[in-house]
């Protein structure tokens, strides 16, 4: 339902006004330029963070097969070399990249959800009939509310990049028409392959399994619970065909984290907001410093090699997890701002030519869930599970793997707001006009009613829901 909101209410933005590559320029629009600087950075930190934090993950996948044998930095060199040459190919190259990466995934999960729910009614070579006995024992939601508030980073951070679909609308040509259904089927797909696939492993593999609880951290591909579930039931082949497709998940985010890190660095260079080399594009349309300065990051991963690789994966978590939950909230603030001034400079709503289905109720909603979610992370970090036998360095440690996000955007709002004196933006002064996109509204209205006068009735109810 968050996310929900807060892609409608970014759509409604992006159709209105296109911004490719940063979601911050809806921030310095319409709530505050430093806080727009403040979510800019903070969003190409986590985009830049992400790459050596899915190489190391990609590492321990190899781990599967490889038990120590081989050295990790070479499995590094590979994962690095392999990604950074896609993204050199440009926009094509990443695109069939990633097109080749999603139709392994998406097989990948419907093949899961299908033997999962052959495997919990008994239908592995070993184990009979599972159903929900795992949820009565050992018993569902370890820890209570405080062990489901925990995994809200490593949540955050898995459910990252779902509000790139808004930007779509930047380079789409009719928006109207094709953007509400893009927006529809992320509830879809947030059902299908997280809740469902979820679901299933839930009753499929208890909290308690050694695997799970010996794995060196949560991409360790061998405690990967979808691999327990099937070494479980006694299939031989398929843990490591699981394993190769968690691998091509890995780099698939790996390849997306250069892409949208390089983009989100030079359009935060157009608004003057980072380093004007950023913004250097070539003729081929890549962002070339900014590939670069992303590469080079990338070499973090090289902490897989050493004995730190566990604590090297904990923090580069930690600065990407929360940063999620940062950019929807100020999504939805600033959808909740902009609809202010919109009506107080005497606009309409029919003026819009793509309007959020939940409106401004929406993203009230979407800022308050992410609220939510930012001070239960702060209980969480604050007194850990077990915190009463923990010292106190383990309590600060615990503090900033939960919470590093937020002193980073601290960090770069206060020394901005106080050195260009920025102020809120008030309704009446928003720049409702620079950059909007010109749209023949009753045109494309009466398209629409015409085109649904052929429609079937199936496909009249379809467009109800997708």
């Amino acid at each position: 339902m968050m996310l929900f909101c807060t892609v409608h209410a970014l759509g409604e933005m992006a159709v209105l006004f296109p911004v490719a590559g940063s979601f911050s320029a809806y921030s310095t629009r319409f709530l505050d330029p430093a806080w727009g600087f403040a979510m800019g950075w903070n969003y190409a930190l986590q985009w830049l963070v992400v790459l050596p934090l899915e190489i190391v993950a990609a590492t321990l996948t190899i781990e599967y097969w490889n038990h120590g044998r081989i050295n990790n930095d070479a499995w590094v060199s590979i994962f690095l070399v392999l990604i950074i040459s896609i993204n050199l190919f440009g926009v094509k190259g990443y695109g069939e990249a990633e097109f080749v990466f999603s139709i392994i995934k998406v097989v990948a999960i419907i093949g899961w959800i299908i033997l999962g729910v052959i495997l919990n009614i008994g239908g592995g070579d070993t184990g009979g009939y599972i159903g929900g006995k795992y949820w009565n024992n050992p018993g569902a939601f370890h820890n209570g509310f405080k062990g489901l508030c925990s995994t809200f980073v490593t949540a955050a951070f898995a459910f990252a990049g779902t509000e790139l679909v808004g930007l779509a609308a930047a380079e789409t040509a009719n928006p109207r028409k094709s953007l509400p259904t893009a927006i529809k089927q992320v509830f879809w797909r947030i059902t299908l392959f997280y809740v469902v696939s979820l679901l299933i492993v839930g009753l499929l593999v208890p909290y308690n399994e050694p695997r799970l609880l010996s794995g060196a951290s949560g991409a360790d591909a061998t405690a990967s619970p979808f691999v327990i579930a099937i070494e479980n039931a006694g299939i031989n082949v398929l843990p490591s065909v699981m394993n190769v497709v968690i691998m091509v998940a890995v780099c698939s985010v790996g390849n997306s984290a250069i892409y949208g890190s390089s983009r989100t660095l030079a359009a935060l260079a157009e608004q003057r907001q980072a380093p004007r080399i950023l913004a250097y594009i070539d003729r081929k349309g890549r962002p070339l410093v900014g590939i670069a300065m992303s590469s080079a990051l990338g070499f973090l991963a090289f902490l897989a090699g050493s004995d730190k690789q566990e604590d090297a994966f904990n923090w580069l978590l930690a600065i990407s997890g929360l940063s999620s939950i940062l950019t929807w909230g100020s999504i939805c603030l600033a959808h909740i701002r902009f609809r202010k001034g919109w009506r107080v400079q005497g606009h309409k709503l029919d003026e819009l030519a793509f309007r959020s289905q939940p409106g401004i109720y929406g993203s009230w909603l979407g800022l308050i869930l992410n609220l939510i979610v930012l001070v239960a992370q702060f209980w969480t970090g604050f007194a850990p599970i077990g915190y009463k036998d923990m010292t106190a360095g383990e309590l600060v440690q615990s503090w900033f793997n939960a919470y590093l996000a937020v002193p980073v955007v601290i960090a770069c709002y206060i020394p901005y707001k106080f050195l260009f004196r920025t102020s809120i933006i008030r309704s009446h002064n928003m720049d409702l006009h620079s950059g909007i996109r010109e749209l023949n509204l009753a045109e494309l209205i009466a398209e629409e009613k015409e085109d649904r006068k052929n429609w079937p009735m199936w496909r009249k109810i379809y467009k109800i829901f997708c």
